[in-house]
């Protein structure tokens, strides 16, 4: 490219970038003359809609066009590993108003779900553009699947004591076996911010530690009235927390698929003795589901290697009814019980009960509740094996190729963003935390 080439080329993203800043100080403007979302007249909604696809169209315009420029420039040529979080703060900075800065999401992530304006939609548009890119994608991909700093913090402390508690999950070495307990008693395991971290951090550290050759997931006793003294696998998403507006679409929802449940499938990216050979650490991982496994909890079930359940357990992916999409539940639940059972499950709202036949596709061992223990520790000798972490490998290579992944998680980024701001979602979340209240009273 000649110098006046590159001039010219340097001015047209000059002034793009400058359109899309105007165009979002413009909305934000507009913004700040309305009352908040749920106290909207129609004509205000669409004014402010009108206003925000504006500004939406030019943002995707400049991504198409110097997105992977730009990624190329906050990962100095890609010498940086960027998380999700700082790689949209970064962006943030870097070219104003194509996402929303840290100011401006502070405030967001102060409101209720319903009197958010959705900035997240932003971050869910840029992230697409990079996620897409057969060059910024794989790297943003590899980035997410390095330990956290949280879990290297710890992992000392692990390797000594083969012990720890967080706040929604609790570790335990016995034996080669890492025994990861999800125990948030009162709410039925369902996910929320914490417990992406929580997971993520006891995940990085099964796998990081060399005296662990297997791990096995399971949930905890509860407390919840309901089901006091029982355990519970997993009831999803905490739809709660989605109303107060405390589920995060970069911090949940991406770094949950991206984050810990890509490096239970794919294992963590470390430098380490075979780096030449295999550039991550991975193991074989079981689940064992008491009770339930809905919503992310059926998910999760989909990346182990060996599934077992009590036989008065079921299944189910009941997104339609929760209006959100099931993480990367699309993309699996079709490989593992066709199409047809994937779509009565995540579009009708099927049950799967363990005794039924259609479970064998999802589940493995079925047994009665007082043999799980048995079933599990069995299952865990079984799978403690080289040959078996390398063949997993090859199977998921198969199954699931890298690519696959990101060309769905590229655009699963802005269509749960979507989803998490529209209508049907923001009323039934707060019919649920309505019913949940009267329930407690």
């Amino acid at each position: 490219m000649t110098a006046t080439a590159t001039a010219t080329a340097a001015a047209s993203t000059t002034a793009a970038a400058r359109a899309v800043a105007e165009s979002a100080e413009r909305t934000d403007a507009l913004l700040a003359t309305l009352p908040l979302p749920s106290a909207r007249s129609a004509a205000q909604q669409a004014l402010a809609v009108e206003a925000q696809n504006e500004a939406r169209t030019l943002r995707s315009r400049f991504l198409k066009l110097h997105g992977p420029d730009l990624y190329q420039q906050l990962t100095d040529g890609l010498a940086l590993d960027l998380r999700l979080p700082e790689l949209v703060a970064g962006a943030a900075v870097a070219c104003p108003g194509l996402v929303p800065s840290a100011e401006r999401m502070a405030e967001e992530q102060s409101r209720p779900q319903a009197d958010k304006e959705g900035l997240e939609i932003d971050q869910g548009l840029f992230l697409r553009q990079i996620l897409g890119s057969p060059v910024s994608g794989p790297h943003l991909v590899d980035a997410m699947a390095l330990p956290t700093e949280r879990a290297l913090r710890l992992l000392p402390e692990f390797r000594r004591t083969g012990l720890l508690e967080l706040r929604s999950v609790r570790l335990e070495r016995q034996g080669s076996a890492a025994h990861l307990t999800m125990c948030r008693e009162d709410s039925l395991n369902a996910e929320d911010n914490q417990q992406v971290d929580d997971m993520e951090t006891a995940v990085d550290l099964a796998l990081l530690d060399p005296a662990v050759g297997v791990g096995v997931l399971r949930g905890g006793v509860m407390t919840h009235p309901r089901y006091r003294g029982r355990r519970v696998f997993s009831a999803g998403i905490n739809l709660k927390s989605l109303h107060a507006g405390q589920i995060s679409l970069v911090d949940f929802l991406l770094r949950r698929e991206l984050g810990y449940i890509n490096k239970l499938l794919r294992g963590v990216r470390v430098d380490h003795a075979g780096s030449w050979h295999t550039p991550v650490i991975e193991k074989p991982w079981v689940a064992a589901v008491d009770t339930f496994a809905i919503g992310g909890g059926a998910q999760l079930l989909m990346v182990f290697d060996r599934v077992l359940a009590a036989a008065d357990s079921y299944v189910s992916l009941p997104a339609a009814q929760e209006g959100i999409v099931p993480g990367a539940g699309n993309l699996r639940l079709g490989r593992l019980a066709g199409g047809r059972i994937s779509r009565q499950a995540v579009l009708w709202g099927r049950r799967i009960h363990a005794t039924e036949p259609d479970a064998r596709f999802l589940l493995d061992e079925v047994v009665e509740p007082d043999r799980l223990d048995g079933a599990v520790e069995e299952s865990l000798e079984r799978l403690d094996s080289q040959a078996v972490t390398t063949n997993r490998r090859m199977l998921n290579l198969a199954e699931e190729p890298p690519e696959h992944f990101r060309h769905y998680m590229a655009e699963f980024a802005l269509q749960q963003a979507l989803r998490l701001y529209s209508q049907d979602v923001i009323g039934k979340v707060g019919r649920f935390a309505t019913a949940s209240a009267a329930a407690r009273t």
